[in-house]
């Protein structure tokens, strides 16, 4: 039987390339997997001019686009708006045109150009001038998801319970919220939405990973804290999308992602920031859902934990000793 630190070592030896492992799976697959996978476009004018631009979609493979069809350049204009497609091609009498939305992401702008690559291109939600590739609103997430982990292991590591944590959570995220507005939106430009409503879905999302990571250490221990961690760095920030589309990441890492914080804090900001809250319902959801099941499992942690608490025996003097 190997003594303690032999064990200690071995444990080291054995855990640090699995973590690496996993890290360089979650990180470097869905990047060297980069593709269109149902990824939603538009096509619109006459249905007779519109089936030569669904036929150059579906030369790019099979499942690569989901094509949507619309009357004219008003509606696809209103789609791109609105979050359901992220382009479009319009059949004019000219020639085809490319409507893009590099707000909604870059990554596929460019995408749609080289598809068509003489067509003249209009950009109907552009990216804000201070982030034309959005390279500084991916980047944001992981510092995010980063602070998040921090509260959640910090209210963990000082003890803190019940009502108590469930207040310090609140207060870490709100202040991550505002500092991050007034980086983000004020000083680099990054987001150009409403100041109070960009500060409300960074603060949600900072309570969201820190109150998943606390209720699970209230739940399973400091063992929890790692849990956490691991899922939100490991998985929600590699397969939240951001960085380009979900529907660019293999399958089911796109799906995944925007389960899990990081993903739903991306497609959240991006349409509080870029489209007036268009596709804000799904992405709100998830991020509140995770926020009450985590404050939810504070609470339970802290209740189970003076319910299982031993009950002091109150010390009785000893009866005096009788008189012989």
């Amino acid at each position: 039987m190997p003594t303690s630190p032999n064990r200690h070592t071995l444990a080291v030896v054995v855990l640090v390339p699995v973590l690496a492992a996993l890290a360089l799976w979650a990180f470097a697959w869905p990047a060297a997997r980069v593709a269109p996978r149902d990824l939603p476009v538009g096509v619109a004018g006459p249905t007779a001019a519109t089936a030569q631009l669904q036929e150059r979609f579906a030369q790019a493979g099979e499942g690569s686009f989901d094509v949507h069809r619309y009357p004219d350049e008003t509606a696809a204009r209103a789609a791109i708006e609105d979050r359901v497609a992220y382009g479009a091609v319009v059949a004019s009498p000219g020639g085809p045109k490319v409507l893009t939305a590099t707000a909604a992401s870059p990554v596929v702008a460019q995408l749609l150009q080289h598809a068509l690559p003489s067509a003249p291109v209009t950009d109907v939600v552009a990216a804000p001038p201070g982030d034309p590739r959005g390279g500084a609103l991916a980047a944001s997430l992981l510092p995010l998801a980063l602070a998040g982990v921090a509260a959640g292991a910090l209210v963990t590591l000082t003890g803190l319970r019940g009502v108590r944590a469930v207040t310090a959570l609140l207060g870490a995220a709100l202040l991550v919220g505002v500092v991050g507005a007034a980086i983000g939106g004020s000083w680099l430009g990054v987001i150009t939405g409403g100041w109070w409503t960009t500060a409300g879905v960074l603060a949600l999302t900072t309570l969201a990973v820190g109150g998943t990571v606390a209720g699970l250490a209230a739940l399973l221990g400091r063992a929890g804290v790692g849990l956490g961690a691991l899922v939100i760095v490991l998985l929600g920030n590699p397969f939240s999308g951001v960085a380009g589309a979900p529907e660019l990441l293999p399958a089911p890492a796109g799906a995944i992602g925007q389960l899990l914080p990081p993903g739903a804090a991306g497609s959240l900001l991006r349409s509080v920031a870029f489209f007036d809250g268009a596709a804000a319902a799904g992405p709100l959801t998830v991020l509140a859902t995770w926020a009450v099941l985590g404050l939810t499992a504070v609470l339970a942690g802290a209740r189970h934990a003076r319910a299982t608490a031993p009950t002091a025996t109150p010390h009785r003097p000893a009866a005096p000793a009788p008189a012989g």
